[in-house]
């Protein structure tokens, strides 16, 4: 189990540190408000990751595979949905400073989630990872602990750019630079978005 795990984490590692609509979502969170912002929406994701992964594992990897029509209109609503969080954080104001502003801009557990479930990528990577580690995922035990390490991976990633996003924010403290911050972070989430809905 610990090589199969050592090689979890390598394969996955650079899909979950890779800019998508989670972490950019996790940043923008972090830079609105800091960890204590993001909290509430980082557990509703990975409660959603674990539940979703562990019953991919369990075989229903294959409806997706059988119902492209399916997987691509959940692309189409998940595209909308990031496009609907960056007009969001575009239209946002400065960086919040005191402690109620900033409790202000927290992100519920329901959003968490809902990003999760209407993020194809997600959807996808946990079908290539339950391909590639097909040997290993036998049994309830195997399934659990993949889908475990593959939730503590992406919490990790997401932890990562949530604190970016803080530090980002700190350095542009200033509302002129808060407003390039927002910018930034919205366009590169909506850009995401384009691509979930053109690909």
């Amino acid at each position: 189990m610990t090589d199969t795990t050592l090689a979890l984490v390598v394969f996955l590692f650079p899909l979950a540190f890779s800019p998508g609509p989670g972490n950019l979502f996790f940043a923008a969170l972090g830079a609105r408000g800091g960890l204590a912002a993001a909290a509430p929406a980082m557990l509703g994701y990975h409660v959603v990751t674990w539940g979703v992964t562990a019953a991919m594992g369990f075989g229903t990897a294959g409806v997706a595979q059988a119902a492209p029509a399916a997987l691509r209109g959940l692309q189409i609503v998940g595209g909308l949905y990031v496009l609907y969080l960056a007009h969001g954080l575009w239209r946002a104001g400065p960086v919040r400073t005191d402690k109620a502003d900033r409790a202000s801009g927290r992100a519920g557990v329901a959003t968490g989630a809902a990003l999760l479930l209407l993020n194809p990528k997600a959807y996808v990577i946990i079908a290539l990872m339950f391909a590639q580690f097909a040997d290993a995922a036998h049994g309830p035990v195997a399934v659990f602990w993949i889908a475990t390490v593959f939730t503590l991976n992406n919490l990790v990633a997401f932890t990562f750019w949530t604190a970016l996003g803080n530090r980002l924010a700190a350095i542009c403290g200033d509302a002129h630079g808060a407003r390039w911050l927002n910018t930034g972070l919205a366009a590169s989430l909506a850009g995401v978005a384009v691509w979930m809905l053109a690909t």
